[in-house]
């Protein structure tokens, strides 16, 4: 864990009181934290720091974390986040969409649900410390060697058994030294109110046990003032995911009855005074992202995309 990460740092499970962390180093390598704990001020709870990454979950995880630790389901999302780097158009126009919303302001940064990294780099590269957080150990820890051997292997189905073999090398204009990434919870996020001048949750909020929890904590660890929010969904509901109750759209009865993403921007735009200072809306468009399974099969969503300004 870097160390540029430890003013911002709060107990997730004292929330929403904030209590700061204290570090206790065993091994330290220049500015990264490789063993070591993190000691709530408040509550004495620790939180270790194994090989580099800080383990920042408040003991009430996410259930359905494991579907994202093994190795296919890795490589499908390196994939979804490098394959332009490596000659394969994949997610290019996405990511220069989301980046591009992100890009114009040099200040600390956020990435919730990061997967395997690629936003956190891109924010990175405007100059400013950028963190990414994922409930999955298998993302985080990959995404932390990407930054730091700035190329990684892997591979995906070609056909049937048949396998293919793709190399990540980070290019010039992506450093990594300001990029860094925990193991934490979106809905109970370790960082301190207003710690983030850019804030982005990309294909998070329709996969999180409590959408509105997850748009609260996203609100709370943004600025005040001079800050940008960006939040993208397919808004694929399901019930397996999470209680129809909790859902912010998809319903034809209920607070959040119609669309998810009309009822976000009403949210972000201060209905109910639930997120405030409240938002305003500065873009709002269509992003395709793909998953790949293998060379002849590739699913496409749209996530609707808003960038919300204060």
């Amino acid at each position: 864990m870097k160390a540029f990460l430890l003013p911002h740092l709060i107990c997730p499970s004292c929330l929403p009181k904030e209590h700061r962390l204290e570090l206790s180093v065993r091994r330290q390598t220049g500015d990264d934290i490789i063993d070591g704990s993190l000691r709530c001020m408040g509550c004495a709870r620790r939180f270790a720091i194994e090989d580099g990454v800080a383990m920042l979950l408040p003991g009430a995880e996410n259930d359905g974390y494991w579907r994202y630790e093994d190795s296919e389901t890795l490589n499908r999302y390196l994939w979804s986040h490098y394959a332009d780097l490596h000659g394969d158009a994949g997610n290019a126009a996405a990511v220069a969409a989301w980046a591009g919303a992100l890009a114009h302001a040099d200040t600390p940064s956020l990435d919730a649900g990061c997967s395997v990294g690629r936003i956190v780099l891109e924010l990175s590269a405007t100059g400013a410390t950028a963190v990414g957080c994922d409930l999955s150990l298998s993302f985080v820890k990959a995404a932390r060697r990407l930054a730091r051997e700035r190329r990684l292997k892997y591979s995906l189905p070609l056909e049937g058994n048949l396998r293919e073999t793709f190399e990540i090398v980070l290019p010039d204009h992506l450093p990594s030294e300001g990029a860094e990434f925990v193991v934490a919870d979106a809905l109970r996020l370790p960082f301190a109110k207003g710690s983030f001048g850019r804030v982005s949750s990309l294909n998070v909020l329709d996969r999180v046990g409590y959408p509105l929890a997850h748009l609260y904590e996203m609100n709370r660890v943004s600025r005040a003032a001079d800050a940008r929010l960006l939040l993208a969904s397919p808004f694929s509901w399901t019930s397996s995911d999470i209680p129809e109750e909790r859902w912010l759209g998809g319903t034809a009865t209920g607070p959040y009855a119609g669309r998810g993403i009309d009822n976000v921007r009403a949210l972000l735009e201060g209905k109910g005074k639930i997120l405030a200072p409240p938002w305003r809306i500065a873009d709002a468009r269509a992003v395709q992202w793909h998953m790949r399974s293998h060379r002849n099969h590739c699913e496409t969503f749209t996530s609707q995309t808003l960038l919300a300004l204060r």
